[in-house]
């Protein structure tokens, strides 16, 4: 394997850049080895980087960063770039995912804006001389537990509020060695691995255009935003009549 092309850095995965630089060098995560480098940084962008929605998808890392906040593209670009940046070897790779997995993490008046599919990915790792698959950093903790606590009932599969998965308790979102995972039971098509985000990028483009894109990036994501924010705060509707659990997930 030519793992030159799993470190390089480009234009989204900017690690070079000065913050990031220096965040790198302030936790000291390259004294780690190996196992620690991937759950110091895979920690770090679960829960210190904010569940959230940007301006848009293929966004550098340093864009993130700067932001605080991402979701599952924009967090894992963040990903990508801190792990090439401390000589871990990762790839990306793409999908779209049923948008019935964001209701409640986008209020339902947003969603008849949202396409059919939305656009996703996780990032791969490559450890021990193999890839592994993580996806289980896009929700930071405090907003996982929100809705764990609200739906703490449930049993079977969930899918809502950003999250698909078998189950809500305990899904496998901490690093061990093992793929990582939160929203793959929503996976609708699968569009393969690619070199980096921008290569995937490139092709296949982001999730809205023309008016559409416009009005997510100036009205629609900061509404978005603030009921993240407000599920994260645990105020979520105890009355609410939304149901999550779905039984055979397409």
């Amino acid at each position: 394997m030519n793992k030159n092309k799993y470190l390089a850095q480009t234009k989204l995965l900017d690690f070079n850049t000065n913050k990031i630089q220096q965040l790198i060098g302030d936790r000291g995560w390259n004294t780690l080895n190996p196992y620690l480098k991937i759950q110091a940084v895979y920690s770090y962008v679960r829960d210190e980087i904010k569940f959230g929605y940007n301006d848009d998808d293929n966004i550098s890392a340093s864009h993130v960063l700067n932001d605080g906040y991402g979701q599952c593209n924009t967090k894992g670009i963040l990903l990508m770039a801190l792990l090439r940046g401390i000589g871990i070897p990762c790839r990306f790779h793409g999908f779209t995912i049923f948008n019935e997995l964001q209701k409640g993490a986008i209020p339902e008046y947003i969603m008849p804006l949202a396409p059919a599919e939305i656009v996703h990915s996780w990032v791969e790792v490559y450890y021990n001389g193999g890839w592994i698959e993580l996806e289980g950093f896009i929700l930071d903790q405090p907003y996982l537990s929100a809705v764990q606590n609200k739906y703490s009932h449930i049993k079977a599969d969930f899918s809502g509020y950003g999250i698909a998965t078998k189950c809500l308790s305990n899904p496998p979102i901490n690093w061990s060695g093992k793929s990582t995972y939160i929203q793959s039971e929503g996976i609708a098509h699968d569009f393969g691995i690619f070199d980096s985000p921008d290569d995937f990028f490139t092709q296949h483009g982001s999730n809205l255009s023309g008016i559409k894109r416009l009005l997510y990036k100036y009205l629609v994501r900061h509404l978005m935003n603030r009921n993240v924010t407000l599920i994260r705060k645990s105020t979520l509707s105890k009355s609410s009549n939304h149901k999550y659990v779905v039984k055979n997930m397409p």
